[in-house]
């Protein structure tokens, strides 16, 4: 009863999402890449391990599974890439995943056939596979190190990009080697175009299609769009296959890329749905996947097996690194920390199941064997690398420099012009707000903003939390700033904290915050629908204020609220948000914005306490 029971394909998939979420969940708590974990509970609970998990249950139902959740993977990686962004880095990107993947393809498929008892047709096929490094695993982890922004762009895009390239070449490869005749293998070896064409045409219509249907006021129901996005991916991949095999995850990149830069007004909401379930799918697809490889088969693999890893992460990525960086404007020490950073992940296994199975329907030795390998280089390149990604990058010298700027949630009017005063004291501003709208109106004002649910730690990481000195919550709604300040407080510390508070809201006290060090914007709570209905009709002016000598401590707690906003203060160059705790001093100078209308007033109130107009 025990085996019958287990031998069930919906429970085995239910078994390796459950276990997946949990091993993701152990993962943030030790901090350790997530695929670590996953691939542990993967081989600890499938057939070699408690035997819990056995995908070889689900028969053809695994590799629907599989490409389900690769369309909705790349689709997300798409989402996430701002062309503006990519374009000051293009040249290296571009590189990276054109002239990278042939050397990497070509190195690779020598390695193997120098230390593996293998022809040149599995060396190569081989060879192909491991093109692909993993935007699954890439993504969060450059995110977390504070890299340099071109680094961080750089490793993301050439993790999604990647995807398509090698994944491609490595399906023709594979058709090439089947193929039972020379003019079966020049057709195959032409294809590589035609899936690429194909891919691009049919990713670029389907998020037109998508964005022209979001934006049609009413026409989706509200809810619904996390859902339209959703079916949208999933079709274009595979309508995209349907049409040219394997066209499918170009298809998928490019109607992700198209929506996440044409935009809608709720795309940060379809990008935090999109996040979550892109998190349960490589939970789940990694579990599974390791759970099908046996231990056996890897152990057959003996000393060849650790001799070629060691041969692509010490050789061949440096020479594919160094060969693509030629002409670009990469110093040394970032070629040679993308040197070390290239972990395989999703794809990389996915495909080497793939060949497993098709090498074996066509009777030629060897695919397990080959599976059981790209298995350990992405086991051996994601715990070494993930584990060393930051102590290599202190030493090499390509982390952020000390904290600076501000980060601050929500990009309405009010939060635009203390981010206007901020960026006329030099400082750095960068938006994050779920609103399309507002971050296309703060990008306009010449700031970084990033469209974005600012209550998901991949967003504000994606926005650049790791390197501001103050995350500030100017959000509507105080409750959103008050979490939005336990999160960054609880999860990703470093920058000071401050938030905005209603006056007449009582629901959000001074007192709830005191654990977390959060500092209460403008001096106090104060009420912002009003001033942020003043800034949105343009009624508010701003002007620089300097204390007197002999007029220290200056209570600021005591401006008149309704007519002057005290928002930063300069102290021996210093600029800092004015909380409740700040105490100006003589020569200090305090940034405010005044009601026009009440101007004459608020300027009174504050001469006749020392302070003069800069």
């Amino acid at each position: 009863m025990h085996d019958i029971t287990l031998d069930h394909a919906p429970l085995t998939l239910a078994l390796a999402m459950f276990a997946g979420v949990l091993a993701q969940a152990a993962a943030r708590h030790v901090h350790v890449p997530g695929i670590v974990l996953l691939l542990v509970a993967g081989v600890g609970l499938g057939p070699d391990g408690a035997d819990l998990i056995r995908p070889h249950v689900m028969g053809e139902g695994l590799s629907a599974i599989v490409a389900f959740a690769v369309a909705i993977i790349l689709f997300e990686g798409g989402l996430n890439l701002r062309i503006e962004v990519l374009r000051s880095h293009a040249k290296p990107i571009r590189r990276l995943v054109t002239v990278g993947a042939l050397v990497t393809g070509a190195l690779a498929s020598v390695v193997a056939r120098v230390l593996m008892p293998w022809d040149w047709r599995l060396s190569i096929l081989f060879g192909t596979l491991v093109i692909v490094t993993g935007p699954t695993v890439v993504t969060p982890l450059v995110r977390r190190l504070r890299l340099a922004p071109n680094l961080t762009t750089i490793l993301i895009a050439e993790g999604i990009f990647i995807d398509a390239v090698g994944a491609t070449i490595a399906v023709v490869a594979l058709e090439i080697a089947l193929a039972g005749s020379r003019d079966a293998a020049a057709a195959g070896a032409m294809s590589i175009f035609l899936r690429f064409g194909a891919g691009a045409a049919v990713g670029a219509a389907g998020g037109l299609l998508l964005i022209a249907l979001l934006r049609v006021r009413k026409l989706v129901p509200h809810g619904l769009e996390n859902v339209l996005v959703l079916a949208a991916a999933v079709t274009t991949f595979q309508v995209s296959d349907a049409l040219v095999a394997e066209s499918g995850i170009t298809a998928a990149i490019v109607a992700g890329l198209i929506v996440g830069n044409v935009g809608f007004a709720k795309l940060g909401i379809v990008a935090d749905f999109n996040e979550q379930l892109t998190d349960l799918l490589v939970a789940t697809l990694f579990v599974l996947l390791a759970a099908d490889v046996r231990l056996d088969d890897i152990a057959a693999l003996g000393w060849r097996g650790a001799a070629v890893v060691a041969a692509l992460m010490l050789l061949v990525r440096p020479a594919t690194v160094f060969a693509s960086g030629v002409g670009t404007d990469l110093t040394r020490n970032e070629k040679l920390y993308l040197s070390w950073v290239a972990p395989r992940g999703i794809v990389a296994a996915a495909v080497a199941s793939l060949f497993a199975i098709e090498l074996a329907r066509d009777g030629v030795a060897g695919g397990v064997e080959m599976r059981a390998l790209v298995f350990v280089v992405i086991a051996v390149t994601v715990t070494v690398q993930g584990l060393t990604a930051a102590p290599v990058a202190q030493l090499l010298r390509v982390r952020l420099p000390q904290r600076s700027g501000f980060l601050i949630l929500g990009a309405n009017a009010l939060g635009r012009f203390l981010g206007a005063a901020l960026a006329d004291a030099g400082q750095r501003v960068i938006f994050v707000d779920r609103s399309e709208g507002s971050c296309r109106a703060a990008r306009d004002a010449g700031f970084t903003a990033v469209s974005g649910n600012g209550l998901s730690t991949d967003v504000l990481t994606e926005a650049g939390i790791d390197g501001v000195r103050c995350a500030v919550g100017l959000s509507p709604n105080e409750h959103v700033n008050l979490l939005f300040a336990r999160l960054i407080a609880d999860e990703l510390r470093g920058p000071e904290l401050a938030i905005g508070l209603e006056r007449y809201v009582d629901e959000v006290t001074p007192s709830m915050i005191q654990h977390h060090e959060v500092g209460i914007l403008f001096a106090g709570e104060n009420d912002l629908l009003l001033w942020l209905d003043r800034a949105r009709r343009r009624t508010l002016i701003r002007e620089r204020w300097r204390l007197a000598a002999g007029h220290d401590a200056a209570a600021l707690a005591e401006l008149p609220g309704d007519d002057i906003l005290p928002m930063a203060l300069i102290h021996d160059g210093t600029v800092a948000l004015v909380n409740r705790r700040t105490q100006p001093r003589g020569g200090d100078e305090l940034i405010v914005a005044i009601v026009a209308e009440r101007r004459d007033a608020a300027t009174a109130w504050l001469a006749a306490r020392g302070w003069n107009p800069v």
